[in-house]
């Protein structure tokens, strides 16, 4: 079947198209969004009363320092939106100032706290903050004050929002809605993605960990705030010091390489503890449950207002939860009030002037009016306001790039999309871009090459060239790139359509079953969905990993490959949402490295976080008629 036959059927085919976007959250000029920190905290202060440094009381006897604001012109009791984190707010960021002043002139209280350890909160520090007691005992205490209606919403972006996951399973009568902005590394386990916090991807360490631990959140040793202190005295030190460490620079560009894995904090002069812990672990180890993690066998009990980016650290993950919270959880009622809003930016930059700019491509309308939508939420969910949300809200928000444009469904895929299936060939060899690797729509047939086939060698990796990154420091810069250098390399197999006849709207899973083989007991296959222009410019779009010791599960023990054989890998499934217009074509980028943005696998039989002595694989990818290798797109109709 011709590409122009195919899309004719597709769109004969369509139940129920999404919509362009058209209600009530186009993005507007915020007016407080040119305003200076100096301006936006005077403001606080007018409308504000302003209690710092109350240490809310956990069940062990630690208290968390917690900055309340509560509106002046209040009359009566009031609800609460409450920001927790792990980072500094002495003084408040401008987002965080942003969100208080419109949470106090919409008759909120807005309360910010530290997690244990961090800061002036006291106790000992673990990444997501145990949110199962210190989340519960906080919501208890918010609820009694005299002033607070008992009602509290959470918000925040990255580690403000994670730890909101494993709350929201609690059931607790005070968590009346929740908004976790990129909340990526607070989902253990999800459908087919065993993150483990971010760590794990298709069983492969994401090498944003190490330089995110060094920074502030590593901050295992730090000066104490005697007990005795007042409340009042507190809070004149937390006016006079921030407590923020200034640790050493560390070029990671260089630092990120250091071998073994395992000790990469300690060669920077770092406390290594969560590494060591983390780095011990497979990503089916029973010891992940220890912490503050959200599993899919917990149900979301709460109204959630889910937002995420294109070009994230785990946009994939994001969306499977997202599905989960809504058709999945227990609780029907929080099942049905649960929305997403996705954007074609990089991680939590929902707030910022060019939101659209990402790395060498700029999106058109990208904005969205993020405080108003937010805000109308909290209204609806956390005040029980008749705003109409539920009636203008669609439950799926996304840009769809390539056609520049926001669209609405009821769920996610978009109703009536179906599934596309390319099978990857070659004549000769797709290595680099120079070769003749081919997607194509009928089953190979037997003839010409079988397989393609190159080396992988551990100490000269594919560098990684944009995607979605975070918190990596100088490593890589993160968002959309012209994927050609990487594709002049040749252990870089490139497999390319022919020019659409017809645009083909891309929106949901992007899956991939590849059957390979190796000379090597273990080794990775990494994968990237590209959008190549009618230029030749190849914009990447999405990428994933997949380790192959953990091809048959990662609760159970791994399974290395013998030479001589061909093993069928499904790889963990990409997303996006894009428009490939006519003349456009697809592409699927394999190789075996995608580093830093992943670590790089020495191919021996060794954990990975281990390995110091590398070996060249040579590595191969097979599309036979009995060993095809195929890529399944989701295509939406319209």
């Amino acid at each position: 079947m011709t590409v122009r036959m195919m899309t004719v059927a597709l769109l004969i085919a369509v139940l129920a198209p999404a919509s362009a976007f058209s209600q009530g959250y186009d993005a507007a000029p915020d007016p407080d969004r040119n305003k200076s920190t100096e301006q936006l905290s005077g403001e606080l202060s007018e409308i504000a009363d302003v209690t710092k440094q109350v240490l809310v009381p956990m069940r062990d006897g630690v208290g968390l320092s917690t900055d309340i604001y509560l509106p002046k012109n209040r009359r009566g009791k009031v609800p609460i939106i409450w920001w927790k984190t792990p980072y500094n707010y002495n003084p408040l960021g401008a987002t965080q100032m942003r969100f208080a002043l419109k949470a106090l002139r919409r008759g909120y209280a807005f309360a910010i706290q530290n997690e244990r350890g961090k800061y002036y909160s006291e106790g000992k520090w673990e990444i997501l903050g145990f949110p199962q007691t210190d989340g519960v005992d906080a919501l208890d205490w918010f609820s009694e004050q005299d002033w607070s209606t008992g009602k509290v919403g959470t918000v925040g972006c990255s580690s403000p929002a994670e730890w909101q996951l494993a709350l929201a399973t609690q059931n607790h009568p005070a968590l009346a809605a929740i908004v976790p902005m990129a909340p990526g590394a607070g989902i253990g386990k999800v459908g087919d993605y065993w993150e483990q916090g971010n760590w794990y991807r298709g069983g492969a360490e994401q090498m944003f960990y190490p330089p995110w631990l060094y920074g502030s959140l590593q901050t295992t040793l730090r000066p104490e705030i005697p007990k005795e202190l007042s409340r009042e005295d507190r809070a004149r030190l937390a006016d006079w010091y921030d407590l923020d460490p200034d640790a050493p620079e560390v070029n990671w560009d260089k630092a990120i390489k250091h071998l073994p894995l395992k000790d990469m904090l300690n060669a920077v002069d770092a406390p290594n503890a969560t590494m060591d812990a983390f780095a011990s672990r497979g990503p089916g180890d029973a010891g992940w449950r220890e912490g503050g993690l959200f599993y899919d066998d917990s149900n979301i009990h709460a109204p959630a207002l889910w937002i995420f980016s294109w070009f994230d650290v785990s946009i994939a993950p994001n969306l499977a939860l997202f599905n989960h919270a809504r058709k999945n959880t227990e609780d029907r009622e929080a099942g049905r009030n649960q929305y997403a809003a996705v954007g074609p930016n990089l991680h939590c930059r929902f707030y910022r002037d060019k939101v659209g700019e990402v790395g060498d491509r700029t999106f058109d309308n990208a904005a969205l009016d993020y405080f108003d939508l937010v805000f109308d939420f909290f209204d609806r969910y956390v005040k029980g306001e008749r705003n109409g949300f539920e009636r203008k809200t669609p439950a799926v928000q996304y840009y769809e790039m390539g056609a520049d444009e926001w669209r609405s469904d009821q769920s996610w895929p978009p109703r009536g999309a179906s599934e596309v299936t390319f099978y990857l060939d070659s004549n000769k060899a797709a290595n680099s871009v120079f070769g003749d690797g081919v997607l194509m729509r009928e089953m190979p047939v037997d003839g010409g090459s079988l397989m393609d086939s190159f080396t992988y060698d551990p100490m000269n990796p594919v560098p990684s060239l944009g995607g979605g990154i975070c918190c990596i420091g100088n490593a890589v810069e993160g968002g959309v790139f012209d994927q050609r250098p990487n594709e002049a390399r040749n252990d870089v197999l490139v497999y390319t359509s022919e020019p659409l006849e017809e645009g083909m709207h891309v929106a949901g899973p992007v899956k991939l079953t590849l059957n390979v083989s190796s000379d090597a007991p273990d080794t990775d296959f990494m994968v990237k969905l590209v959008d190549v222009f009618p230029d030749g410019t190849a914009y990447n779009l999405d990428e994933t990993a997949q380790r192959t010791r953990w091809r048959e599960g990662y609760e159970k023990a791994p399974v290395m490959m013998e030479e001589g054989g061909v093993y069928e890998v499904t790889i963990q499934p990409m997303v996006t949402a894009n428009y490939f217009a006519p003349g456009h074509r697809i592409r699927l980028e394999v190789t075996s490295s995608n580093f830093p943005r992943f670590s790089r696998n020495l191919n021996t039989a060794e954990p990975v976080p281990d390995q110091a002595d590398p070996r060249i694989a040579r590595n191969s990818v097979h599309h036979s008629t009995a060993h095809p290798s195929r890529l399944t797109l989701t295509v939406a109709p319209r």
